[in-house]
Order: C-alpha cells, then sequence, then structure tokens
C-alpha cells in the first residue's frame, strides 16, 4: 500500500494529458489528487472538480444514479423526473405490458401524473457519500485480525460496512446502505453510502419500433437511429424521504437536476459522461485475454445462439409469447452479440500483441527495479490460468445451459423430504405451504412451459457435444440408462409428470406427499444433479481464484508504478465513475468514414414494414415528412437522432448522461461500436466510440409523438 501512495502523490506531477487522453473511467473522489480534472479542462471542461464532485456540498453527481440494477439514469427535472435508456426500462415497460395494453408495441406515454403506473421492484440509488478505509482495512490485515485475501471477501466488506456506518451521522436515516469495495485488485478501498429509493413510476416510454429501432441487427452497430430512451418519476414521502409504493407519496424535490442544452453540438466538442460502469478487465495477461475469448465467449456464442433460435420462432407464431419473452430474448443477444464481436475485435485490433508489449515492458521495468516479486508474477499468473480455463469452460456450459438457459427445474425439496422423513406434521404442512410460492414462482406471467420444453429439447443434446461424459451432471447417466440416449423422450417426460410440470401433478402430490414421490421426481433428479455439478465445479475454481486475486494484486500496483506519473483507473465495478472526451467521428477500416451523427432521413432510408425490427411507426413518418421538428431541428432542417463520442463506457453505463463543456446534457450515451468490442479488455484510442442519443430527439419524441408537453415544461433548457 506505500507503494500504491507513492503513486498517488507522484500524479502531482503530472503536466500533460496523456497520449490516449480519452481512456479511463475516472473515480470522482480522485479528480483532483490524479490530477485528472486538469485534462478535463485541457479538453474543453469549462467547470471545477467542485462542480462535478463536492462531498460537502451539491455537484452534478447528485443528479445521476443506479437505475435499477444494472443501469445508469440521470436526473432531468427538480421532480425527480429520471431519463434513462429504453433498454434499462425494458424489463419495467414488459412488466406492465399484456396482449390488451401492449406498451412494448405502443409506447407509453403518461399524460398526468395520476396516470404514471407505480412499479414494484424497480429502485433508483444515489451516492450520498464516498469515504477512503484503505487505511483501515491495511491496519486490519497488519494486525493479523484479518488476511490480505480476506479483505477482499464480500464477508469481511460486508461487515466492515455496517460497523462504520453504525458508528456514522447517517444511522437510523430512511434508504441509506452501505457498501464497501476493493479498487486496484484490493490496493485501494472505498465505502460507498448509498440511498435507495423504492416508489419509482413508469412515466414514459416510446413503442419499440423508436426505443428499439434496428433490433438486433444493428446493435453495437453505426450508424445509429435508435431512439432509446425511457422516462420514469421517483416518488418519496412528505419528508422527501424513500418509502415504499404509496398513494400518498409524492414527487421527490431533488436537490439536483441536470440542466438540458438544445444548442446543438460539432466534432472536437468536449463530452463527458457519469455513470455507473459494470465491470472491466483491462489489466489482463495475454494468457487470460485468450481464456476469455475461448472459455466464456465461445461456448456463450454457441449456447446462446441455440437457444435465441427457439425462442425467436415462438415468438414471431405469438404475441403473447413475444411479450413473455421479450426481455429474455434482448437480455440474452445483447451479450452473445457482444461476445461475438469482443472476439472478432481480438483479433482485428491486435489485443495479444498490444498485452505482450504491455507484458515485456513490465518484466524490463521489474528488472530495472530489482523486484523479484514483479518480476515472476506473470508466470505466476499464466500458471494459474492453465488451470482454471479447462474449468471456467465447463462453468460457462453449465451455467448457460442448466442456469441461464433452460428455466424448469430450479426448485429444490430437500427440506420438504426431511419433514417427509421425520413424520413431523406441524413442519410438513409449513413445508406444503411454502410450495405453492415455488410453484408461482416457476409458473409466472413471463414464462410458457412449451416454449421451455423446446429450449430443454435443444440444449441438452448440445451441452453433451461441448462436454465430456465424464464432466457432465449425473441426469446424463439417467438418460442413457433410462432413455437409451433420447432426449426428447427424456424432456417430454420431465415436463408432463414432474411434481412442478403442471397445476394437476402438483395439486397431487400436495394431497399426498412422500418421499418416494420426491425421489422418484424427475425434476428434482435433474435440480440436484446440476448444483452437485455446480457446486463441484466452483470449489476447484474459487481456490484458484483466491491465488489469482493476490496475484493481480501484485500485478497491478506493478503496473501503475510502471506508469508514473501518468495516473492510473481501477476496473469498472459498478461504481460512480466519470469518463471525458469529445464529439468525434470515426474511419473503421480503409475507404470508409463515418460521420459523427445521424438524422431522421435514415430512419426512412432503413424503414422495412415487413421486418419488425425496421418498422416505422405512421405518425413518426408522417413527422419526418413533413419536417415538423419545431425548435430541436439542425439549422439546416434536419432533425439528429445519434452522435459519436470518445467517451470510454461499458455495460451498466447504459442511461448515462453525456454532458456538454458546462455540465449540461447533450445525450444519453446506450452502446459502444462493433469496431472495439475488445474495449472492456483493451481500450483503442482510434476506434473506440461511444454511441449516444441526441436529447434534441428525445425531446422530439415526448412533444410531437407522446404529447407530453407537460414533461418538457418540468425540465431547465437552454438554447
Amino acid at each position: 500500500m506505500n507503494r500504491l501512495k507513492f503513486y498517488l502523490l507522484a500524479l502531482t506531477a503530472l503536466i500533460a494529458c496523456s497520449a490516449k487522453a480519452d481512456e479511463g473511467m475516472w473515480l470522482l473522489q480522485l479528480m483532483q489528487q490524479q490530477h485528472s480534472i486538469d485534462m478535463m479542462k485541457k479538453q474543453g471542461l469549462n467547470l471545477e472538480a467542485q462542480d462535478i464532485y463536492n462531498p460537502n456540498g451539491v455537484s452534478l453527481k447528485d443528479a445521476v444514479g443506479i437505475f435499477g440494477g444494472g443501469c445508469t439514469g440521470e436526473i432531468i427535472s427538480p421532480e425527480g423526473l429520471i431519463l434513462t435508456n429504453h433498454h434499462c426500462g425494458y424489463a419495467s415497460i414488459q412488466q406492465h405490458s399484456s396482449v390488451e395494453h401492449d406498451y412494448l408495441t405502443d409506447g407509453f406515454w403518461a399524460t398526468s401524473r395520476d396516470k404514471e403506473l407505480p412499479t414494484p421492484g424497480l429502485v433508483f440509488t444515489f451516492v450520498e457519500r464516498i469515504e477512503d478505509v484503505t487505511d483501515l482495512v491495511n491496519a486490519k490485515i497488519a494486525a493479523k485480525e484479518i488476511s490480505e485475501i480476506e479483505s477482499f471477501s464480500g464477508e469481511f466488506l460486508n461487515k466492515l460496512a455496517m460497523e462504520l456506518y453504525n458508528k456514522s451521522d447517517l444511522k437510523g436515516q430512511k434508504g441509506i446502505m452501505p457498501k464497501a469495495l476493493p479498487f486496484y485488485a484490493g490496493n485501494k478501498f472505498y465505502l460507498f453510502y448509498l440511498k435507495v429509493y423504492e416508489d419509482v413510476r413508469m412515466v414514459a416510454a416510446p413503442p419499440s419500433s423508436i426505443g428499439k429501432f434496428g433490433g438486433e441487427t444493428d446493435n453495437w452497430m453505426w450508424p445509429r437511429h435508435t431512439g432509446d430512451f425511457s422516462i420514469f418519476r421517483i416518488y418519496a414521502d412528505a419528508n422527501g424521504e424513500p418509502a415504499k409504493y404509496n398513494p400518498t407519496n409524492v414527487p421527490l424535490k431533488t436537490k439536483k437536476h441536470l440542466t438540458i442544452s438544445i444548442k446543438g453540438l460539432e466534432a472536437g466538442d468536449y463530452a463527458m459522461i457519469m455513470g455507473f460502469p459494470g465491470s472491466t478487465s483491462r489489466y489482463l495477461t495475454v494468457s487470460e485475454v485468450k481464456e476469455r475469448m475461448e472459455s466464456l465467449n465461445e461456448p456463450r456464442i454457441r449456447i446462446r445462439g441455440a437457444r435465441q433460435d427457439v425462442l425467436k420462432e415462438a415468438m414471431n407464431a405469438s404475441d403473447k409469447i413475444r411479450i413473455q419473452y421479450a426481455n429474455k430474448y434482448a437480455g440474452s443477444s445483447n451479450y452473445w452479440k457482444n461476445s461475438i464481436g469482443m472476439n472478432k475485435a481480438i483479433i482485428d485490433n491486435n489485443v495479444l500483441e498490444t498485452k505482450a508489449e504491455q507484458e515485456a515492458k513490465f518484466a524490463e521495468f521489474a528488472k530495472a527495479q530489482n523486484n523479484a516479486e514483479y518480476a515472476t508474477v506473470v508466470n505466476k499468473i499464466d500458471d494459474v490460468v492453465a488451470k482454471t480455463s479447462p474449468l471456467n469452460y465447463q462453468m460457462t456450459c453449465l451455467r448457460e445451459v442448466f442456469f441461464g438457459g433452460i428455466e424448469f427445474g430450479n426448485i429444490q425439496l430437500d427440506k420438504t423430504r426431511e419433514a417427509l422423513e421425520e413424520k413431523n406434521d406441524s413442519l410438513i404442512k409449513i413445508r406444503l405451504k411454502g410450495l405453492e410460492q415455488s410453484y408461482q414462482r416457476i409458473h409466472n406471467k413471463d414464462y410458457d412451459h412449451e416454449v421451455d420444453r423446446k429450449v430443454a429439447k435443444a440444449l441438452l443434446p448440445l451441452y453433451a457435444e461441448m462436454i465430456p461424459t465424464e464432466q457432465r451432471p449425473s441426469i446424463y447417466q439417467v438418460i442413457e440408462q433410462k432413455y437409451k440416449g433420447d432426449y426428447n423422450k427424456f424432456v417430454d417426460d420431465m415436463y408432463n409428470s414432474s411434481i412442478f410440470a403442471n397445476r394437476t401433478n402438483f395439486e397431487k402430490f400436495l394431497k399426498k406427499p412422500t418421499v418416494k414421490a420426491i425421489d422418484q421426481d424427475l425434476s428434482m433428479q435433474y435440480t440436484k444433479s446440476k448444483y452437485e455439478a455446480f457446486e463441484k465445479l466452483a470449489s476447484q475454481i474459487s481456490s484458484l481464484q483466491t491465488e489469482l486475486a493476490l496475484l493481480h494484486k501484485t500485478y497491478i500496483r506493478g503496473l501503475g508504478e510502471m506508469k508514473l506519473p501518468v495516473p492510473s483507473y481501477p476496473d469498472a465495478n459498478f461504481t460512480l465513475r466519470l469518463t471525458y472526451g469529445n464529439v468525434k467521428p470515426y474511419d473503421p477500416k480503409d475507404g470508409v468514414h463515418y460521420n459523427y451523427y445521424t438524422t431522421t432521413k435514415g430512419i426512412l432510408e432503413k424503414e422495412n414494414p415487413e421486418d419488425r425490427e425496421f418498422v416505422v411507426p405512421a405518425k413518426l413518418k408522417e413527422l419526418i415528412e413533413k419536417q415538423d421538428y419545431g425548435r430541436y431541428a439542425l439549422p439546416n432542417g434536419d432533425m439528429p437522432v445519434c452522435f459519436l463520442s470518445t467517451n470510454d463506457i461499458t455495460g451498466g453505463n447504459s442511461g448515462s448522461p453525456i454532458l456538454n463543456k458546462n455540465g449540461e446534457l447533450i445525450g444519453c450515451a446506450f452502446d459502444g461500436n462493433w469496431e472495439s468490442l475488445s474495449g472492456d479488455i483493451n481500450f483503442d484510442n482510434k476506434l473506440q466510440r461511444c454511441i449516444n442519443l441526441d436529447i434534441r430527439y428525445v425531446l422530439f419524441i415526448l412533444e410531437k409523438l407522446g404529447n407530453c408537453g407537460h414533461l418538457i415544461n418540468e425540465m431547465t433548457i437552454v438554447e
């Protein structure tokens, strides 16, 4: 840790921007210490560090939060209005949709506040406070209260967070949740006090033909014409504090909301994004990049592709199933295509060669420093990876098929079985009563037993092709011995005869529950076998991951020292970060130039009424043809839709605000570009682009198509 303190202090020597000025997911609390604020100003920023992050006052930080559990959202009015992506709000839109009220297809516009829809389970989370607890953690390691590896553990960090929370002035305040996390692979630790609001209501969402225009075909691609936005609102109690849904709750009076700029933008303009990037792996070795390609991406591509083929056919045949599986399909397809693009970009962008060069430089640095620990760490990582790679391949296949692909067969009846064996009547009664919830959890509104049956018939034999006999879950022995390897017959038997297969079977078991019925039930055998396989693999991987964690701590510390005085940023871990850059076009390959923005002309050029992904709503087409854009049009009369910037983002940044040099909202980040999908591993300064939705298109759709002028009137807009 002393080395890291030295590294942070040495950053004061930094005078100029690095060659890769746009790379980096910077910690707000280190902007001045790392001089990233100085680099931002050199790029064009007009603000001070305190305007962006002020630990003792209100700043831009207070207008940005976590939307749901995996996206970013921003506050765009003084009354709790949230802007995020359509794909971030997709699960909530789908949650409210039915064949009768198909908001996915038709869109949703709350023309008054009484029509805003409560959305159970949806939360919005602000960062209330950030504290550096590195010295405290290191003191506990030095005192041997914990080991170095235990300092990374969730058990220790959760306990530490609660201890500090109980001593803080925030104890007892509504909605406060403390969370401690490691950074720089455990060389730094921060405690975040989060404030969680539970009453979040759906306000506006364009139809999917706008919010998902281009669908999977255009996903990760440029040029883009997707109106990827949705709007929600935070409600609170009368005192402005977090509260569960109640009709008496009122819109939250926010302490900070973003000013919206419709002044327009030009190539070269400063642009910054504040949000919650989920996960990056920028400090991997060559061997670890190969592992990502071969043990994670390749099996994911193959298995998800097979499942999606089944889902797509079923969704195209039925509106009911289309609505049920819309969010599942979108979530699966997103990282299926990402994995394809990542593997391609790793090769195309010479990522392995770049990593090899980094390792060679590090070896020279270690030799010059006469540091034996640094000199041997890469080889030690490679040795561990040689062991983890085959195990991670097995784990990816297991997860994708049995935990992410096939939905049926997730209920375990061990406790019910124990109660029956003990003949404990009172406990049996309790267990059986609880099974109703288990049944409802399986047969929920977004599950179709026949669709899932088809998925199982596709994935079980595929898994057998990918995994050797001796490594498969024990249920495969049953399939071979009892069903002579006939997967269809096994699946039909399990999906027809199991206790939880249908209401008739379930009621029959409740009337006469027996240990024999549980033991002979195919779904129980199937479930037990997959969990046994998972636990065995997880145990093998866990010890190796522990070894890797300590090696990475050394390697990342060394890389930081090697780069001095240029600052380093930690890998993303879904905590608040800032990335800065510029609005900029790019040239993906020889003879091809991409402009930095798109217009509604491209929507009509892409229109295809025969393809669900490229249908243009009649009202939108009419507005485009009439050029009825109001004050949101460009000087030449065109209507902007999306634009590019050089900001460094990843999953979790979806929905993040993109701000101009004055900290004004100019758009909403929603995607990366195909040519740089290796960006989570290695940032490419020439090709890396962030795809953003222009705020002017959002306002145009709200006003002209959604008739939601009352929402625009809430906002602070500068022209």
